[in-house]
């Protein structure tokens, strides 16, 4: 197995596009592909997660859970995937793809006993190409073409890092969503797609604030305003999430190009926010929509020998927060009840050396900050997201009150993978992974005038091998 690509589908997806079909159903050729995998996971905090860390959620010292070490034993992101492709003409190709594994959890779900963790849909989607053209159609769930792409534009061409962790790292930029992409090309080396995604938000504020309620009063009211943005899922939705209610789908246009010294990509993210308010004293309420979005690229090149690459993203703007993994909020509310978009810069760098075709190692590191959206009520305390008055004296008291709100989250990943098996039977690999991360709340104070400036960090070791039986 070649893992001399900064981005091995062996690693980070599954390597069925190079395998040969299992068998035919009239002139439509079926590919399976997928592994085996084992992980066993240590975190130097509990977070009572498995193979998918949430960045933002390793704990201050005011929780027990903080130094308390977390040890956890992992299959299931074993991984299935079935490529079904028919060419009508010369010029023409039909792809249909789906790929699953055991990340999901039902209400029954346990690991006291049989550890019953349920299938659950990674990628499901369709392609149209038609080469005379340069054309491309997907319709499906796929990686949001926000994701930084190791050549052109096309599915399963994503450059994912080479990592273990299923949340990936820290900075970088992508999203797992059902969209509608088209795109063109010139030649396989210029590249221009738009996409028509999937929306949802993520919302945050300094008090507890669940849709239906109101905000604190400002100025001369009485009251404040009553805010409505999200709703339980209905039928064939979770009924224990929130949806926000999102008027338009989520847009993303980008523009790459491939040359002789690496891959490289712009693009741009346009988003919208809705709330409906009861402003203070109305007896209706008004629909209210703010816009949000950004500006990112990505690279891939190679650093004088194709034994060593240098990969990285960067993405800027406001109401961004849902494309990262670390999950910062993408909006607030204002003092008239209004979703404002939380300004945000996120982005990872990421060193990938292969001193033989069967080892593979790196070096990423990623920064997620975000920044102010704030205002200050009738009574004389401020509300929204990056609000300085609050008291944060017990982040570092354990059992003491810390409602602190991130700032910023930094983290360095190193690794490798080594493919040590390979024959008739398949084929075996291994990995090891190290990440460290550090994260920074918000200015506060100590009750007393003192600024305070809660920090806290943690660190992850993975230890993984898979069995890849149809390589």
């Amino acid at each position: 197995m070649d893992l001399s690509s900064s981005s091995p589908l062996a690693i980070t997806q599954t390597d069925v596009d190079r395998l040969p079909p299992v068998f035919s159903i009239g002139n439509i050729s079926v590919k399976i592909g997928g592994f085996l995998e084992l992980s066993n996971i240590w975190r130097d905090s509990n977070m009572t997660s498995g193979p998918a860390t949430a960045w933002n959620n390793f704990p201050y010292a005011n929780s027990p859970n903080h130094g308390l070490s977390e040890e956890r034993l992992s299959s299931q992101l074993s991984r299935l995937s079935t490529l079904l492709e028919a060419n009508p003409t010369p010029s023409t190709r039909l792809q249909a793809y789906i790929e699953s594994d055991f990340g999901g959890a039902g209400g029954t779900t346990n690991s006291v006993q049989v550890n019953g963790y349920t299938p659950r849909l990674r990628q499901g989607y369709f392609t149209f190409t038609q080469k005379d053209w340069g054309f491309h159609l997907l319709m499906g769930q796929a990686w949001s073409l926000t994701t930084a792409y190791a050549k052109g534009v096309l599915p399963r061409n994503e450059q994912l890092p080479a990592v273990t962790d299923n949340n990936q790292i820290p900075g970088i930029t992508f999203t797992r969503v059902p969209q509608i992409r088209i795109g063109k090309d010139w030649g396989q080396k210029y590249w221009l797609a738009l996409s028509i995604e999937d929306p949802q938000a993520t919302v945050s504020y300094s008090s507890s604030m669940t849709s239906g309620g109101r905000l604190p009063a400002v100025g001369a009211e009485s009251e404040g305003p009553r805010v409505y943005y999200s709703n339980s899922g209905g039928v064939l939705l979770n009924p224990e999430t929130q949806y926000t209610d999102n008027p338009v789908p989520d847009i993303v246009l980008k523009g790459a190009i491939d040359t002789s010294i690496g891959h490289y990509e712009v693009f741009g993210l346009a988003r919208w926010f809705r709330s409906v308010i009861q402003s203070p004293g109305a007896s209706h309420t008004h629909k209210d929509t703010q816009f949000g979005g950004g500006v990112g690229g990505a690279m891939t090149v190679p650093l004088g020998t194709p034994k060593l690459q240098l990969a990285g993203n960067v993405i800027a703007g406001e109401g961004i927060g849902r494309y990262g993994p670390s999950l910062l909020p993408d909006t607030t509310f204002n003092s008239r009840g209004q979703l404002t978009p939380i300004p945000e810069l996120r982005g990872a760098l990421g060193l990938i050396g292969h001193p033989r075709k069967s080892v593979l190692l790196y070096a990423y590191g990623g920064v997620e900050t975000a920044g102010r959206r704030r205002y200050t009520a009738a009574d004389g305390h401020q509300y929204g997201y990056g609000v300085s008055d609050q008291n944060l004296g017990g982040c570092d008291i354990e059992f003491g009150t810390c409602n602190a709100q991130t700032r910023t989250l930094a983290s360095f990943t190193t690794g490798g993978w080594w493919h040590f098996l390979d024959g008739q039977w398949g084929s075996v690999m291994g990995g090891v992974q190290y990440t460290y991360i550090r994260k920074f709340a918000f200015r506060g104070n100590d009750g007393m005038g003192n600024s305070v400036y809660p920090t806290t960090s943690g660190n992850t070791v993975y230890v993984t091998f898979r069995y890849l039986p149809f390589q």
